[in-house]
């Protein structure tokens, strides 16, 4: 009886991440897992309460199964650099997985306080990581550098789901690219294109100024030779 209700309660959420990835929040009801999984609706209702409590129990599960990956590929790198590289790479790897698109569907709706805290805890060591690894680059807001990296991972997440005719991995090697640049700094730029030939502009998390050669600075020689 006990394996048989195991296999149910599974079945069940197999069913809430195919509807949370095919139509999001909106789609997960219980008529539709009733019908996805054969059950009464009545028989939903004893495995869960309402659909909040379907969302908590799939944070529960799928939430650190997704950060353990990113964790693991993060350690097998063996430098700052390399870890944010890995961060960057493997979630965008896991965008074709189911778990990943109902993560992505559950992080984007209106969550209740134990879904929130259970998504939290999921992140703790992740965003540790990589606050560790901008720190170690010498940022000197390496928090903010984090939320501004993982803005360039959700847009690229954004792209490769919904694009139509581009190559994924092309999407990924320009946001591997941008998130480089951005937190390199000075030295940032997307790897295999040339740097920029002047300083007009910050990098992208830093807003550090680029120097390199002919570029100009305040009152060089074009702005003395002005006068």
């Amino acid at each position: 009886m006990a394996e048989h209700r195991s296999m149910q309660h599974s079945a069940l959420l197999d069913a809430a991440r195919s509807l949370l990835s095919e139509g999001g929040t909106e789609a997960l009801t219980f008529p539709a897992l009733a019908e996805r999984t054969g059950l009464a609706r009545s028989s939903v209702y004893e495995y869960f309460r309402s659909r909040a409590a379907v969302v908590e129990e799939l944070c529960a599960v799928d939430f650190p199964v997704w950060a353990a990956e990113i964790e693991a590929a993060m350690k097998q790198a063996d430098t700052p650099e390399g870890k944010i590289e890995a961060y960057v790479r493997r979630q965008l790897a896991l965008v074709g997985d189911q778990r990943h698109r109902a993560v992505v569907a559950i992080s984007a709706s209106e969550l209740d306080d134990g879904a929130r805290e259970k998504i939290r805890a999921a992140h703790g060591d992740l965003i540790a990581m990589i606050v560790e690894a901008l720190d170690a680059m010498g940022h000197g807001q390496p928090r903010l550098a984090a939320m501004l990296l993982q803005g360039i991972v959700d847009a690229a997440v954004r792209r490769i789901e919904h694009a139509r005719g581009e190559d994924p991995g092309a999407i990924t090697e320009a946001a591997v690219g941008m998130a480089l640049g951005g937190v390199r700094g000075e030295r940032g730029r997307v790897p295999g294109q040339p740097g920029p030939s002047c300083a007009g502009s910050g990098t992208p998390i830093t807003g550090s100024r680029r120097e390199g050669p002919g570029c100009s600075s305040e009152g060089d020689s074009s702005e003395s030779g002005s006068a």
